[in-house]
């Protein structure tokens, strides 16, 4: 696909004019930015999305598995597939939610699931996203503007539609909703994703609220207008994270949950997307387990591969981090958001002394990682020439009735040279996601 830079350029004049931004919090205060966008798409045969569907899918499938497993029976654990430590000592295990079980048992209900492309063609998992993915609203809007801008790249090119997503989302909180409106929970302008927020309200038609609209009455949730008329509310899609979601059960100072709306929820009463508790199963250390958790809970080997990843806390995987270490790169597992990653080759002999000394004296706090050389792709310069940088993929999930991979999906981007660090937290751009129809 040709794309001039002068269309480039017409394009993230309008993103900046309808507010496609992002913040983030840095030195102490919020820093609302544009997220730079790059013309050039990335291109994705059908063939080839037809087996990262089928693999997403099975991943997918097998997590919400793991959820409903880990916070009922614990039969995994029971059975010494996954150790105990890796469940219960994770940040993202509320015991709270033990024995709640969600409308239609679906725990994960939007799935980000972040692959990277091998140089040889394959792909690998690096990481899955269960709390609050987010950033499906900006190839949405990109693609929007892009037909705005350059509508012949549409008509000239045999692209799947990826504007259904909304439609997705829609009947994915129908499907699980209990009576009521559908709403989409923010916790205001100041948050990161805030865009999207209201963005992801217009396409579904769900109300934007925050906290203050909401209250709970004898286990059921409604909203009330500024008149004070109440209407029930039957299915919550918060973007909040989940220990501020419900000051009377996580954290009692926040000012931003909903009192006893984990009340309605143990109830039965309203659908909570996605579920409390989610975090568990994207825990950096629970990641190792996922190809085993499809073997245990689907009989089926894994279509989708993890990077190669070994887990100090076993002794065999200890040595061969602690002898490796200069190739590896090493993930502190309670971190997000790119922070916690280093490399090995970039650290002096020093600092990778330090390195091994913290890893021997917490090894469930980390784990390590081959390093793949996933392929570059071609970004528009300042002078409209292509230069090349590394770029992910974020795929998208959706499961209600059933589970569905959206045919599209986010796809980032260093900026500077030799990066591997392609988050938006970090300075990264993106570009839209082409899946082939043909």
């Amino acid at each position: 696909m040709e794309m001039s830079i002068a269309t480039a350029r017409e394009i993230n004049k309008l993103m900046a004019r309808y507010g496609v931004k992002f913040g983030i919090y840095k030195n102490g205060g919020f820093i609302e930015q544009l997220f730079p966008y790059d013309a050039i798409p990335r291109i994705i045969s059908r063939d080839e999305f037809a087996r990262l569907d089928r693999g997403l899918v099975q991943r997918v499938d097998a997590l919400n598995c793991f959820l409903r497993d880990i916070y009922s029976k614990a039969s995994i654990v029971a059975d010494k597939v996954v150790p105990e430590e890796f469940v219960y000592i994770s940040k993202g295990y509320m015991p709270e939610c033990a024995h709640i079980v969600p409308p239609a048992g679906v725990y994960s209900h939007i799935s980000g699931i972040d692959l990277v492309q091998a140089k040889d063609g394959a792909w690998y998992i690096l990481e899955d996203n269960l709390r609050i993915p987010s950033g499906a609203s900006y190839p949405l809007i990109a693609r929007e503007l892009s037909r705005i801008a350059a509508p012949e790249a549409f008509s000239d090119n045999d692209v799947t539609d990826n504007r259904n997503y909304s439609e997705m989302l829609r009947e994915t909180m129908d499907f699980v909703n209990r009576g009521g409106l559908n709403v989409i929970l923010t916790p205001g302008r100041y948050n990161a994703a805030y865009f999207e927020h209201s963005y992801l309200a217009e396409r579904t038609g769900a109300l934007l609220v925050k906290a203050s609209e909401l209250a709970v009455e004898d286990a059921v949730l409604y909203m009330k207008d500024y008149l004070g008329v109440k209407a029930k509310v039957g299915a919550v899609y918060r973007r909040i994270s989940d220990e501020y979601l419900d000051p009377m059960t996580f954290r009692a100072d926040s000012l931003i949950g909903v009192p006893h709306i984990m009340d309605a929820y143990r109830a039965g009463n309203v659908a909570i997307i996605n579920a409390p508790g989610n975090g568990v199963a994207d825990d950096k250390g629970i990641y190792y387990f996922v190809p085993k958790m499809v073997k245990y809970y689907l009989d089926e080997e894994p279509i989708l591969q993890n990077a190669p990843t070994y887990l100090p806390y076993y002794e065999d995987d200890m040595k061969f981090t602690l002898d490796n270490i200069k190739r590896l790169v090493i993930k502190d597992v309670s971190e997000a958001g790119g922070y916690g990653v280093v490399f090995g080759s970039g650290l002096s002999e020093e600092k990778l002394a330090e390195l091994k000394a913290t890893i021997i004296k917490e090894p469930r706090r980390f784990i390590s990682q081959e390093v793949i050389d996933f392929i570059d792709l071609d970004i528009m310069d300042e002078n409209g020439g292509a230069v090349p940088r590394k770029a992910d993929l974020r795929a998208y999930v959706l499961t209600g009735k059933s589970t569905r991979v959206w045919a599209s999906g986010l796809t980032r981007f260093s900026r500077v040279e030799g990066s591997f660090i392609v988050n938006s937290s970090q300075g990264g751009g993106f570009k839209d996601t082409w899946v082939l129809s043909r």
